[in-house]
């Protein structure tokens, strides 16, 4: 079993079900309506908690009682929420538009509330933790936190997820064990395949195993040593909820990567717990079924 920091953001997310996603200017009726727990990082750790591990999140939230559906939420899946930082602003809230028919979400997102930065980063005891997961965001307050940790010896594992375009997030690449790529930043850099894609970033990545997600044609693994692996996607008999999916990968990748799994393995275990997840709204009850936990 091990100890798990994750370092991202935590959102309120309110997710509306339609019938179809509507056209501009439409007025529609809501299937549905769910107020929950979102964001990249606790996704994540809600996840790897499920999967036997002991986990933190850093992350920041506002002074007063409009944190507490967060701070609850985490209680219950067992997250430590010690390194969060309390602080003025409002709770970001992400405004999901949740299509029944295939399952896709659209998603506005408003966020008035500081990112996590070093200065709080170096408060934390690191080495208490065996893996550091990153958001790719907050990219120069980023840089220094990875910095800081590459310069520690002995130091934890490191991991940083890339989901979109953001300025200058190639300089944080180099500076991760594992770097998560998701096929919107990939197509967004101009590529049509994970393998080309994979092999473009290894030009400036060459010591960290790059993986990335392609939705439903599976995922690809570039490792440090140069060897390209692919993986399958595991569709659930119905599709119900992509939210939070490439999150749920990306827990099922580090869990598999801790518990020592080769890397075709751990494309095979990662890609079936997101396949659950986009079986079922929300992230209770992930853990494999009839396999032990770490």
């Amino acid at each position: 079993m091990a100890r798990i920091l994750g370092i991202g953001t935590a959102t309120l997310d309110v997710i509306n079900t339609v019938d179809g996603y509507p056209p501009e200017d439409a007025e529609v009726r809501a299937l549905a309506r769910r107020i929950v727990r979102g964001g990249n990082a606790t996704n994540t750790l809600v996840v790897l908690s499920q999967l036997g591990h002991h986990c933190a999140w850093a992350g920041t939230l506002p002074d007063g009682p409009d944190a507490e559906p967060v701070l609850a939420d985490l209680r219950r899946f067992a997250v430590d929420t010690g390194p969060c930082r309390r602080t003025q602003g409002a709770l970001p809230v992400s405004y999901v538009t949740l299509n029944a028919r295939n399952g896709s979400r659209t998603i506005v997102h408003y966020r008035n509330l500081p990112e996590f930065g070093a200065d709080q980063f170096r408060l934390i005891d690191v080495d208490g933790y065996d893996w550091v997961h990153f958001e790719g965001r907050n990219v120069p307050e980023t840089g220094i936190m990875l910095q800081a940790l590459a310069a520690r010896a002995p130091r934890p594992a490191v991991s940083l997820e890339v989901e979109k375009p953001r300025a200058g997030i190639e300089a944080l690449f180099g500076h991760a064990d594992l770097v998560l790529f998701s096929r919107q930043y990939a197509r967004a850099r101009g590529f049509a395949t994970p393998g080309d894609f994979l092999a473009a970033m290894a030009e400036s990545t060459s010591k960290s195993d790059l993986v990335c997600t392609w939705g439903e044609e599976g995922a690809a693994v570039l490792s440090a040593e140069g060897r390209l692996f692919n993986g399958a996607a595991y569709p659930p008999p119905r599709l119900v909820d992509t939210l939070g999916a490439g999150d749920t990968f990306n827990a099922g990748v580090i869990d598999a990567r801790l518990r020592g799994s080769a890397w075709d393995e751990t494309l095979e275990a990662a890609g079936r717990l997101a396949g659950r997840k986009c079986g079922q709204s929300g992230f209770d009850d992930l853990a494999p079924r009839n396999e032990p936990v770490c």
